[in-house]
């Protein structure tokens, strides 16, 4: 008899990480495996789900104007009870550290079926850095059955929360099997976007991308941000500074008003995932808070200063392949500088071994499934 598998996301990262590991499930007749999606984001997780052609069995479209995560965490709940109770998975994937994951989890919990967690034992220990992301990956870790870490640090969070050895699991991080086939496929990609990115920026100068979006840096955080930017902008005419800017209005007023009129930098809309990879590879250095890409940049050789106080990936700093700079103007101007100077530093940096991957983690995953 088939194990039958129910895997659930609803943001755009979940989605390019769970990507591949949907793909070799339906692709391997000992399973029965259906998709789940719960909407969370919508057009940013279509762009992901017709890139890798996924066609989800389920689709809550749960995402509605003003959404905040009481009603989300509610919605998602009571969203997946009868797809639960109608297909009966034997294992509910989630990923991560969204609402969606968090609540999926106690969904599946409920359901009787065994939690699968892709990507857990990411700590910060600090429940409010990054927030609500924190309390999710670790109310997810607490009901799973089974639980993949994507690095041996990971592995030992979760030891340390007497977690049992034999249900952990060191894979890797699914994202990289995600890049790297994607990253082939976009080398001679010509969507909207990449044909919009040509027009905009001279590729003989000098990349430098930006994104940015969390929460706790809304504020103050994002003015510091955009001085340090204006900044390097300023000091370095030859650079060009492109920032595909995030749709929350937090985000979107400081950066429009003080990059604006700013002539090599340039504001852009989100990019689809593979524009977005396609334009990792072509840039020098990126600049960023977010999580997912602190872990596909070392891959193709591209230095990263993060804009966060803490990381729950720490094994990248350790390995030298990223840099925690936080929302402190004159250290992200000072430690971007030095790469755009030293090109001792910055061909060290880019060199370095990444420490979250093989392209295997999805594999080494079914490989566990499989022998339960």
């Amino acid at each position: 008899m088939k194990k039958k598998n129910l895997i659930i996301f609803g943001t755009r990262p979940e989605a390019i990480k769970m990507a591949p590991l949907v793909n070799q499930f339906l692709s391997d007749d000992r399973f029965e495996t259906k998709v789940c999606v719960t909407g969370q984001h919508r057009e940013m997780l279509d762009q992901v789900l017709n890139f890798f052609d996924i066609t989800p069995d389920y689709d809550l479209s749960l995402m509605k104007p003003n959404q905040n995560l009481y009603n989300l965490t509610g919605e998602v709940i009571s969203g997946l009870k009868p797809i639960l109770e109608s297909f009966k998975p034997d294992f509910v994937f989630v990923h991560g550290d969204t609402t969606t994951t968090m609540a999926a989890s106690i969904a599946g919990f409920y359901s009787g079926a065994k939690v699968c967690h892709v990507e857990a034992g990411l700590r910060t220990h600090n429940m409010l850095s990054p927030f609500p992301e924190e309390m999710n990956r670790q109310v997810a870790g607490r009901v799973a059955s089974y639980h993949f870490a994507p690095t041996t640090k990971s592995q030992e969070n979760l030891l340390k929360e007497n977690i049992l050895k034999e249900n952990i699991l060191v894979t890797g991080n699914t994202v990289i099997d995600a890049l790297l086939e994607s990253s082939n496929r976009v080398t001679n990609l010509d969507n909207e976007d990449i044909i919009e990115l040509k027009k905009t920026l001279d590729f003989n100068n000098r990349i430098l991308l930006v994104t940015g979006h969390r929460r706790e840096n809304h504020g103050q955080g994002f003015i510091n941000i955009c001085a340090a930017l204006k900044e390097i902008a300023v000091n370095n005419p030859h650079i060009e500074i492109i920032y595909p800017v995030h749709l929350n209005p937090n985000v979107l007023r400081p950066v429009n008003e003080l990059l604006g009129n700013v002539s090599n930098i340039h504001l852009v809309k989100p990019l689809s995932y593979p524009s977005f990879v396609w334009l990792m590879n072509k840039s020098y250095l990126i600049i960023t808070d977010s999580g997912g890409v602190q872990e596909e940049a070392p891959s193709l050789g591209k230095p990263v200063l993060v804009m966060r106080n803490t990381t729950e990936r720490p094994e990248a700093v350790e390995a030298g392949t990223v840099i925690l700079v936080g929302t402190n103007t004159d250290k992200i101007i000072k430690e971007a500088q030095e790469l755009i100077d030293n090109p001792e530093k910055y061909k060290s940096m880019s060199s370095l071994h990444n420490p979250y991957g093989d392209g295997k983690a999805c594999q080494r995953i079914i490989n566990f499934i499989s022998k339960l």
